[in-house]
């Protein structure tokens, strides 16, 4: 099984992705009812969102501690990042939410951040192909 060594970007983008959805995610849980009241976005979107992103906090953690990634698995997580981008536009569009300005903000900094980290994921997967 093909593999992307976690040294440098790879590394990198791990944790700092695990570092903001771990943050993300305590926010989102610890206080879902004032997230929701700020941002005018369902308390239960909020709070499903925070309880996804602590385990998978702990996952990009544990990667980044491990010497080698399988390359599906940082596919994967590129893949992961930019349907969430996708979501976090289409919430909005789509009508499935009416969040107010800061609901506004706070879903389109999502949508950059984690596009950024899959961007990051497929540039690792790029130099990794380069590098073999």
């Amino acid at each position: 099984m093909p593999s992307i060594p976690t040294t440098g970007l790879l590394r990198t983008a791990l944790l700092a992705d695990a570092a903001t959805s771990g943050a993300s995610g305590l926010a989102l849980v610890v206080a879902p009812a004032a997230i929701a009241q700020a941002t005018a976005l369902p308390h239960g979107l909020l709070l499903a969102a925070g309880l996804f992103f602590l385990p998978y906090a702990g996952l990009l953690a544990w990667l980044a501690a491990r010497r080698a990634v399988p390359r599906w698995m940082v596919g994967l997580l590129a893949a992961g990042n930019l349907l969430w981008a996708v979501e976090c536009a289409a919430l909005p569009l789509l009508g499935l939410v009416a969040p107010n300005g800061w609901g506004i903000a706070f879903l389109a900094a999502q949508a950059v951040a984690v596009a950024v980290f899959a961007e990051l994921y497929i540039l690792a997967m790029r130099r990794a192909a380069r590098a073999a």
